[in-house]
């Protein structure tokens, strides 16, 4: 469904890397709900990059171009429905924010070159990373900063995302190796505690791409801290081996916490698990629907 950004935050928080890219033109975007991911008008790229008077007819016959060289970013690339300055809304071939990059990078245009340079400045910064870890740690943290976060905040987060990659590193002795075992044993910790899956609990707070942890209060999350906690140490004394044995151990540390979630609650007579988001996020649906083109 096309959505709007709404944010109290400052304006280039609304999908800050599109508009960082194309220095805040209209470039129409698309969150598809359930693939978790957001669309780019292709035709909108095109017009911006190489300021053609007729970016549909450029974009025609770049498409059959990069077709005719084999390039797969054609392959990937889809028709949505996406609102035109008519106000209607039209199918309209749309990538990913990879693909965006592939079709910048096969426009010659000298407004391409600024964008190139900055890919190629965010491989040079990724490849120091490797030799330097702690780049792209003070990286995260003055990331945090500049969104707004406290210095105690911040340090309390980056310290849960050793946590976790602990929390990690014991499932995996456990036999549990792939990205959608992860994810299973996450949901059966958060819908223990919390009555929500991962992604529940993010529409539930409105958020989209954003980080779940990032936009919990202090309760919120020092009761994830608690169910993941207890659901490490439990799997490290107990050993439990495959997805199913670690399921169980995941329920119990996520049911500590759903203990002690109703204890709190008792005590302050309201619920602690909210629909607030740390920097205010909000996004108004639009009339309109994702449409895949046969």
């Amino acid at each position: 469904m096309e959505k709007e950004w709404k944010s109290s935050t400052r304006h280039q928080d609304k999908m800050h890397l599109i508009n960082k890219i194309f220095n805040n033109e209209t470039i129409r975007t698309i969150w598809d709900k359930e693939k978790e991911k957001y669309y780019i008008s292709v035709v909108d790229i095109v017009g911006v990059i190489s300021e053609s008077r007729d970016k549909q007819a450029y974009w025609r016959k770049l498409k059959q171009r990069l077709r005719e060289e084999g390039n797969e970013t054609v392959t990937n690339c889809h028709a949505l429905k996406l609102k035109a300055q008519d106000g209607k809304y039209r199918l309209t071939d749309v990538v990913d924010i990879e693909g965006m990059f592939r079709i910048i990078e096969s426009i010659p245009s000298k407004n391409a070159e600024p964008i190139k340079q900055w890919l190629a400045k965010l491989g040079s910064e990724r490849i120091d990373e490797v030799f330097d870890p702690s780049i792209a740690a003070q990286r995260s943290i003055d990331l945090y900063r500049a969104k707004g976060y406290e210095e105690k905040w911040i340090t309390k987060r980056m310290q849960s995302i050793q946590d976790r990659k602990e929390l990690t590193d014991v499932w995996k002795e456990n036999g549990i190796t792939e990205s959608k075992e992860f994810a299973i044993l996450t949901n059966e910790i958060y819908k223990t505690w919390s009555g929500m899956t991962a992604k529940e609990y993010k529409e539930y707070k409105g958020l989209r791409k954003e980080s779940l942890r990032d936009n919990m209060d202090n309760i919120e999350v020092s009761l994830t801290d608690i169910s993941e906690e207890v659901t490490k140490r439990l799997a490290k004394k107990t050993k439990p081996q495959g997805l199913k044995e670690n399921i169980k151990i995941a329920h119990k540390g996520g049911q500590v916490a759903k203990n002690t979630r109703d204890e709190i609650e008792n005590l302050l007579g309201e619920p602690v698990v909210t629909n607030q988001n740390k920097l205010n996020y909000q996004y108004i649906d639009e009339k309109g629907k994702i449409e895949n083109k046969k």
